[in-house]
C-alpha cells in the first residue's frame, strides 16, 4: 500500500511513533537552540528549513539511535549550529509529532492534496474512491484537484464536479498547461503541509515546478503505449511554497488496498448517505439489497452520484471478500 498511518488519530501510537514526548538533548543557555523543519534526509544528512529561508545541513545525535527514533522530513526540531559559514548544524530534539506516515516517510501532515487528470489519462473514479476512504481512516482531511481542464468539455468538468460535491472534500479545478487554478491551489496549501499524490501522468510534478520553481523537479511524459505517467518523484522532499507551507510531491500509484476496512464500517466513509441512512427499514441498513432503502430510493432519484453510489457496492464486495479470506 503507498500510503499508511496509524489508525488510532487522536493519541498514542501513530505510523509507529508517539504523538507525545520529545527525544533528544534538552538546549542549554551556552548552546541556545534554533528551531526548524526537516524537508529532506540524504545519507545520514537531514536539511533544516529554518524561518527566514536558510537550510541548513545537519546531522542526528547519536542519542536517537540509543532511543529508537529516527528523525523524519516533516519534523519540527531543534537544532543547534556547527559551523556559521557553511550552515551546518546538529538535530538535537524531535518536538512532538502530530501524526507519522510510513510511507511516504513524513511526519506532521496537515492534509493530503488528490490529483486526478480529466483526460489523458482518464480518471479512475475507483482508485480515487479507496484514497478519500484511506484518508478518512487516517483522519487526514483530503482536497481532490482535478487538472488538465483544458482537454475536456465544460459538460465533462460539471459532472465531475457534480459526482464529488457531497464527497466531504473540497473540489479544485485546474490546468497547469495553461496556468490556471494556480492562484486558488496556494490558498489551500497556505500554513500547511501537504502531502500531493494521485496517479502517475496526471501533472503532480508539473504543479510542482509552477508553485516551487526551485525544486526542479523532473516532469515525465505520458507513455503512449500505455497511455499512463512514467513514474519521476524518486526522493522524499518537502518544498517550500511560502512561510509556514510545505508539500510533499510522492510517486504515482496505480493500485490501493483497503487492508482492513470492515464490511459494516464501509458506508460510514460515503457522507454522502448520512441524510438518508435514519430512514431505512432497517436500522443497520447496508445499502446492498435490503428493502426500503432510502440510500438507494436517494441513488434512483438523483440525489446521491450513481457513480459513487456503484462505487461503493464494488468496494463492498471486495471488503467482504477479503474479511472472508481473514476468516477462513
Amino acid at each position: 500500500m503507498w500510503f499508511h498511518v496509524g489508525r488510532q488519530c487522536v493519541t498514542g501510537w501513530q505510523g509507529g511513533v508517539r504523538r507525545t514526548g520529545i527525544a533528544g538533548r534538552k538546549s542549554t543557555e551556552k548552546n541556545r537552540e534554533r528551531q526548524g523543519k526537516i524537508i529532506r534526509g540524504v545519507g545520514g544528512f537531514y536539511y533544516v528549513h529554518e524561518p527566514g529561508g536558510v537550510t541548513w545541513e545537519c546531522r542526528a545525535r547519536g542519542i536517537f539511535r540509543q532511543e529508537g527514533m529516527k528523525p523524519l522530513v516533516g519534523d519540527n526540531v531543534e537544532f543547534s549550529v556547527t559551523a556559521e559559514g557553511d550552515c551546518e548544524g546538529s538535530v538535537d530534539r524531535i518536538l512532538p509529532r502530530r501524526n507519522a506516515l510510513i510511507r511516504p516517510p513524513v511526519a506532521n501532515v496537515d492534509q493530503a492534496l488528490i490529483v486526478f487528470a480529466l483526460k489523458s489519462p482518464d480518471p479512475n473514479l475507483g482508485l480515487l474512491d479507496r484514497f478519500l476512504i484511506l484518508m478518512k481512516r487516517s483522519c487526514v482531511p483530503t482536497v481532490i484537484l482535478f487538472n488538465k481542464t483544458d482537454l475536456t468539455s465544460e459538460e465533462d468538468i460539471a459532472r465531475m464536479k457534480q459526482i464529488y460535491s457531497d464527497c466531504g472534500s473540497q473540489v479544485l479545478l485546474s490546468s497547469t498547461l495553461e496556468d490556471r487554478g494556480i492562484e486558488e491551489i496556494r490558498a489551500v496549501l497556505e500554513g500547511k503541509t501537504t502531502v500531493v499524490a494521485g496517479p502517475s501522468g496526471v501533472g503532480k510534478s508539473t504543479l510542482t515546478n509552477l508553485l516551487c520553481p526551485d525544486a526542479q523537479m523532473e516532469v515525465g511524459e505520458i507513455s503512449r503505449k500505455l497511455r499512463r505517467g512514467r513514474q519521476t518523484t524518486r526522493h522524499v522532499q518537502l518544498n517550500v511554497v511560502g512561510e509556514n507551507t510545505y508539500f510533499l510531491d510522492t510517486p504515482g500509484f496505480s493500485s490501493l488496498y483497503l487492508t482492513g476496512v470492515l464490511p459494516e464500517e464501509l458506508r460510514t466513509y460515503y457522507p454522502e448517505f448520512a441524510p438518508y441512512e435514519h430512514t431505512c427499514y432497517y436500522p443497520d441498513c447496508m445499502h446492498l439489497s435490503e428493502p426500503d432503502c432510502s440510500v438507494k430510493n436517494a441513488v434512483a432519484e438523483g440525489a446521491i452520484s450513481k457513480e459513487r453510489y456503484e462505487s461503493y457496492t464494488q468496494l463492498m464486495a471486495e471488503v467482504k471478500e477479503e474479511q472472508q479470506k481473514r476468516y477462513h
